[in-house]
């Protein structure tokens, strides 16, 4: 038996999305999740997440990305306080990138942690939920993030068709490089100097 997949109207999660996303902001350490973000910068390593942005620069790129990624959140974690903490139900559909920024935002877990304490605010994320590729245009999460704060950033946020076409281009120019599989394995010596 398959169960349903119940979410409450946009609406009514983009107006607590919209308090969420303000009660982060005023956190006292706000700033330092978001500097924290920044720096995290060395770590990342996507393959096939920022790779889809064209001509993406993790230093130029971030502080536009960053407020995307606590819009998704908060949009999550709305949806996850107004369906009594059912996971499937919040884990909503991101674009790429954006779930690429919101795994640095979840780096910093310390941070986050005391955020969640001071506001009471449940984050969500959860990677074996969630729909790789799966947002599109005109979706759920787009209809809650347009009646949140407009239209969404669209060199952040691109639909399903658009993600599987820059996906199977940019593995396509791994491969000669000895990438395999969007960066799951490489070729042997990849790694050798000289």
């Amino acid at each position: 038996m398959t169960s349903t997949l119940v979410r409450p109207a946009p609406e009514k999660v983009a107006a607590r999305a919209r308090q969420i996303l303000s009660a982060i902001e005023a956190d006292p350490e706000f700033e330092r999740l978001r500097t924290g973000c920044a720096k995290y910068d060395k770590d990342w390593q996507s393959f096939t997440g920022y790779a889809l942005v064209d001509g993406f620069d993790v230093e130029k790129d971030t502080v536009p990305l960053f407020p995307e990624a606590l819009r998704a959140m908060a949009i999550k974690s709305a949806v996850y306080e107004m369906t009594d903490g059912d996971e499937c139900a919040a884990e909503v559909p991101v674009s790429i990138p954006v779930d690429e920024m919101i795994h640095a935002l979840a780096a910093q877990f310390t941070v986050l942690s005391r955020v969640q304490e001071r506001t009471g605010i449940k984050f969500v994320h959860a990677t074996d939920r969630e729909e790789i590729g799966g947002w599109d245009h005109g979706d759920y999460t787009h209809q809650v993030y347009r009646a949140a704060w407009g239209p969404v950033n669209e060199r952040f946020w691109f639909g399903k068709v658009e993600t599987a076409k820059r996906r199977s281009a940019v593995i396509a120019k791994y491969e000669p490089l000895g990438i395999k599989d969007g960066g799951r394995s490489f070729a042997p010596g990849f790694a050798t100097v000289g």
